[in-house]
């Protein structure tokens, strides 16, 4: 007789558990408060599904213990994800290392999960939101607002209250509250931040090729670069998302948190100061803001170039432009969060160490991505292993 599991969502991380642990000869029912599975999954990559990134290296990856996550992706690689989505029918092409399946449809990736997870015979229950989660003996129970369920054993992959896509919610602190299992806040990340300023109506709707610094407490942490999106309440794009859970998590712990933008980062102030000398002298009849046309857009040249400003001013403005930093974009804006059940809390397995045949996946535990397919990996590894784990040990 197959053991059983429930797993507690139906997204990225739960639809995979399902699989690998119906192919394990587990009996698996997934438990669904939205009406339909995978709602954030056909959201990701703007409909694309940035389903994986060729390179996987610590750096990619944070929280309390970047290693656990590299842990886990041993055991389930980029590569086996590879061939697992491609033996389904995913054929995936390759941008800069950012994968997508050949059809740029984040539904493709859907579709496939959903029609592997019928053939298995896993039963996936929407509407079900849980309110309860309980062990009796070696049983556990699992409460809804309409039925109660039994298991041998319990894979939460409930995500986070990340996004404004229904159904994201911070059920995962209302179970770990009922069973007594630590984790921290889940803040956003992967989003913009907001500055200290009445300014930025000024420069909004501006995209500049440049580089953000972050700065806590006055020291300098870490640099990303790519296109900034100028906002009227501060800053967003790429390299200021891969700088926002730093920055969300240190303003959490009182820390001082500023923005240093590069409007021009393939020169240095040296050549910048020769370059606006040289325009000088080629067109004498230009002011100082006026020698700027072409170098930075037009919209941004009256910030760095305000009135009465000398040249090593602008130079410092467009070199090291700084954003005081009070908060980010609400976590409905985020794309995700950083936080979630401790790792110091589960074994390689991501099996709780203090409750035997209850797992965890995907976001809600404290390990998130970078931009770049890193956070769906993290989704197929930890539900992969999960649901492989939970299957065997039921068994």
């Amino acid at each position: 007789m197959s053991k059983s599991i429930i797993i507690i969502g139906g997204g990225a991380s739960g639809l995979m558990a399902s699989v690998i642990a119906a192919r394990n000869g587990a009996s698996v029912t997934i438990l669904e408060t939205n009406e339909k599975p995978g709602k954030k999954l056909l959201a990701s990559g703007s409909g694309r599904c940035n389903f994986t990134n060729v390179v996987q290296e610590k750096q990619y990856y944070r929280g309390s213990d970047p290693n656990y996550a590299m842990g886990i992706l041993a055991q389930f690689s980029m590569a086996d994800t590879l061939q697992f989505f491609s033996k389904l029918g995913i054929y995936s092409k390759n941008r800069n290392g950012w994968m997508y399946p050949n059809s740029d449809q984040a539904s493709a990736v859907l579709d496939v999960l959903l029609m592997e997870a019928a053939y298995r015979k896993v039963k996936i229950k929407t509407r079900e939101t849980v309110r309860e989660i309980s062990c009796s003996g070696q049983k556990w129970m699992i409460k809804t607002d309409t039925w109660a369920y039994s298991a041998d054993a319990v894979i939460i992959t409930c995500g986070s209250p990340a996004s404004n896509i229904d159904g994201a919610t911070d059920s995962g602190r209302i179970f770990a509250r009922q069973l007594g299992i630590g984790m921290l806040p889940m803040l956003p990340a992967l989003t913009g931040l907001r500055g200290k300023s009445s300014m930025y109506s000024r420069w909004a709707g501006i995209r500049v090729q440049g580089a953000a610094t972050l700065f806590l407490n006055g020291r300098p942490v870490k640099t990303e670069s790519g296109e900034i999106q100028l906002t009227d309440y501060g800053i967003s794009g790429i390299p200021v998302f891969q700088l926002s859970r730093y920055a969300v998590r240190a303003l959490e712990e009182g820390c001082t948190v500023l923005v240093e933008l590069d409007f021009l980062p393939d020169f240095t102030e040296e050549q910048v100061s020769y370059h606006l000398e040289m325009r000088e002298e080629n067109c004498p009849y230009k002011r100082l803001p006026e020698q700027l046309i072409g170098l930075i857009p037009s919209r941004l040249i009256p910030i760095v170039s305000p009135k009465e400003a000398d040249l090593r001013e602008v130079i410092r403005n467009c070199k090291h432009y700084p954003v005081i930093i009070k908060g980010s974009s609400s976590l409905q804006q985020a794309q995700v969060c950083s936080g979630g059940i401790l790792t110091a809390e589960l074994d390689v397995h991501l099996q709780s160490l203090q409750h035997p045949g209850l797992y965890f996946a995907g976001e809600v535990v404290d390990i998130d991505g970078a931009c770049g397919g890193y956070n769906l990996q993290w989704a197929w590894s930890s539900g992969a292993v999960a649901g492989l784990h939970a299957a065997k040990e039921a068994l």
